[in-house]
């Protein structure tokens, strides 16, 4: 990994003066009764960590609309913690997409992660947006707004979007979703941290000033993040693969190699003056609580 020397890291990640260390964790909805068991038993483990928030995901063109809804609704419920609803709007009208965020408001839910959602053909092919739905990310945030006073969190992407051109037509999008109300940005699964903080650079430049919080994924199976990666445009640097290489059927070293990997990470940005993380669980909390230790983030 590699890092760029700053004077001031910590001003670099922008707009929160929150004490050290801040984190929040991603979830997605369980489909089956195992499935829900283990979505639980992290969720109260992580819970006494006394996140920012905690995410729910949002299924492609709505599928877990329902259970998202319930999910973050019993985790608030259930341990006290803020938590924070997915949006997409693909494949949906604004009528409908209205419609959830009404849901959401009306049970309480004050936060959203809205993201414009990937084309059900795959995130290489180009985005269609329904003929009455919200064409944009942007245009989403700014529908949330028109209904509820909302702390919203888009998207940020350290190796820039896919279907972005260049730099300069990223950073103006990610600008617009600031610019529409948006609160914070979490970025996308990276590697690299030179990649986020050059993300970083050229956000300062453009004149963003909310916070861009790294989004760190710790690899329980590199060969599923590898395919993730692959599907989103994350970058998978030569060095990590090799790292990994030969580990596919020794569980035992492959957790060990995993652990250093995510550690090296999330430190090396700790020293760069980063303080707020944004954790991809996976529903496993393993690997979260030893970063969070990391951190001096332990159980109130």
């Amino acid at each position: 990994m590699t890092a760029i020397p700053s004077e001031n890291r910590a001003s670099r990640q922008f707009g929160d003066s929150r004490p050290p260390h801040q984190v929040s964790f991603e979830f997605f909805p369980p489909k089956t009764d195992a499935m829900e068991e283990r979505f639980w038993d992290s969720v109260h483990k992580l819970a006494p960590l006394n996140p920012r928030f905690v995410s729910v995901t949002y299924g492609a063109g709505g599928s877990t609309r329902e259970r998202t809804l319930r999910m973050v609704s019993q985790v608030k419920s259930t341990t006290g913690v803020d938590a924070a609803a997915h949006l997409t709007c693909v494949g949906a009208s604004r009528d409908e997409v209205d419609a959830v965020v009404r849901g959401y408001k009306e049970a309480g839910i004050t936060r959203i992660v809205a993201l414009r959602g990937d084309p059900a053909e795959g995130i290489g092919q180009p985005f269609v947006p329904h003929p009455e739905g919200y064409t944009s990310a942007a245009d989403l945030v700014a529908g949330i707004t028109r209904i509820g006073d909302f702390d919203i969190s888009v998207a940020a992407y350290p190796d820039k979007h896919p279907q972005s051109p260049d730099w300069d037509t990223e950073i103006a999008n990610l600008k617009r979703k600031f610019d529409a109300g948006a609160t914070r940005a979490i970025t996308q699964m990276f590697f690299d941290n030179g990649d986020y903080f050059r993300l970083l650079d050229r956000a300062q430049k453009a004149g963003i000033t909310q916070p861009i919080v790294p989004g760190i994924q710790p690899i329980h199976s590199f060969k599923q993040i590898s395919s993730f990666a692959a599907k989103n445009g994350a970058k998978v640097p030569r060095w990590l693969a090799e790292r990994f290489d030969g580990l596919d059927e020794d569980p035992e070293t492959h957790a060990l190699v995993a652990s250093a990997v995510a550690a090296e990470q999330v430190l090396e940005l700790v020293d760069e003056g980063i303080t707020e993380f944004h954790f991809f669980t996976l529903n496993r909390s393993n690997f979260v609580l030893a970063l969070a230790r990391l951190l001096g983030v332990r159980p109130d």
